[in-house]
């Protein structure tokens, strides 16, 4: 049975930085269970922006119900430096015959080309859009940093490394910031409830919006506040998420400057039952994002039977043809049209179809089926490359 190293700088349940945690435990998930693979995963215990924010563990690797176990190293600086993850790097990279890499911009990433590559081990790397991001969001800082880090990324890259994105868009850019590179598109899984609770669609003929991710500048939130300056009295906004505390502060302040403490309410991180009430209790989701590689929180939303409005800048123009909801140009009078004209639709009717689309094509079993047979290829290219044949 192959073994599989999934590396990342951080892992459930620090769930701070919002969907690519969920998404990489839904891999991590989807793949133990079809058991083809055994796989281990190394990370750090970050759980948030301080050093203090430790992800706590009852016993280190901690084993998971789906067959794993993960082992959290210490972290002493930054958002995912780590002595003891490096300590412990060369020896699980032994033990793996492909190592699957998440992330980009942060401490693990060099390292872990570096040992693959002295161990001729063959790698898949899951930039979780943030090559994307930088080819779209050049306002998102630290730019030539990022380029600096990007140039000596393709040196020390293994050779035969594939990229897995989660979209054409990303796919494209990622390989004109990585031209060596191959990329494989695999969308993120969603998991979805067994059953919908019956909504109250716009109680007493106030419509409901949500938004629900991490509050970073690159999400729109700015111009989503805007835009409800436009919007009639009976339109609320509720957001949900955790930023940098500053940032958060600014997007507070707005609210109250402009006289919308009573149409727009923070409500922090939601998880668990807390997350699936703010779906339930919504009409419409919002993600007006600047940049965005995937956006599982879209997928969440649809599969629990809301009706969405994405920007351009998501990879989600399917949700028009398929009757789900609005992909509309970033702009605050873009913005408002659209808010105005879902609200006044079938919504029970349109999340019905978002939900049959998200139960076809984005349920986990499917999705994993599709990483299984992505390791196998690049397993077998490997083999080939070294002259052993097919696997």
């Amino acid at each position: 049975m192959p073994r599989i190293l999934h590396l990342v700088p951080s892992y459930y349940p620090a769930t701070y930085w919002g969907g690519p945690i969920y998404s990489t435990k839904a891999i991590c998930d989807g793949v133990s269970a079809l058991k083809d693979f055994q796989l281990r995963v190394l990370t750090t215990d970050a759980s948030g922006p301080s050093v203090s924010d430790r992800v706590s563990v009852e016993r280190n690797p901690l084993g998971f119900e789906e067959g794993y176990g993960v082992y959290y190293a210490k972290r002493i600086a930054g958002s995912s430096i780590s002595i003891e993850f490096i300590n412990k790097l060369a020896s699980e990279i032994r033990w793996a015959d492909l190592v699957h890499l998440t992330g980009t911009y942060s401490f693990p990433t060099l390292p872990a080309f570096v040992i693959a590559r002295l161990a001729g081990k063959p790698l898949v790397w899951s930039p979780r859009g943030a090559l994307q991001a930088s080819a779209e969001w050049p306002k998102g800082g630290r730019m030539y940093s990022k380029l600096a880090f990007e140039k000596v990324a393709r040196w020390l890259v293994p050779p035969g490394t594939r990229m897995h994105v989660t979209s054409k868009e990303e796919a494209k850019l990622s390989m004109q910031r990585m031209p060596r590179l191959d990329a494989s598109i695999i969308p993120n899984s969603v998991n979805l409830p067994e059953n919908i609770p019956k909504r109250n669609w716009r109680p007493q003929s106030k419509v409901r919006l949500l938004f629900i991710s991490r509050l970073h500048k690159k999400k729109g939130l700015e111009m989503l506040l805007e835009v409800m300056l436009r919007l009639p009295e009976n339109f609320e906004l509720y957001i949900y998420g955790t930023g940098e505390e500053e940032y958060v502060s600014s997007l507070e302040h707005y609210v109250m400057s402009n006289g919308l403490s009573k149409r727009v309410k923070f409500g922090g991180q939601v998880e668990g039952e807390s997350k699936e009430q703010a779906f339930y209790e919504a009409d419409i989701f919002l993600l007006p994002s600047y940049s965005e590689n995937f956006g599982i929180v879209v997928a969440e939303a649809l599969g629990r039977g809301l009706p969405v409005i994405v920007s351009k800048s998501t990879p989600w123009s399917e949700v028009e043809k398929r009757g789900c909801g609005y992909w509309v140009k970033l702009g605050r009078s873009e913005f408002a049209s659209a808010i105005v004209c879902m609200a006044g639709e079938d919504l029970e009717e349109m999340g019905t179809r978002g939900r049959q689309w998200m139960e076809r094509e984005y349920s986990p079993v499917p999705i994993a089926d599709r990483m299984v047979s992505l390791y196998h290829e690049v397993l077998t290219n490997q083999k080939t490359l070294k002259g052993e044949g097919q696997l």
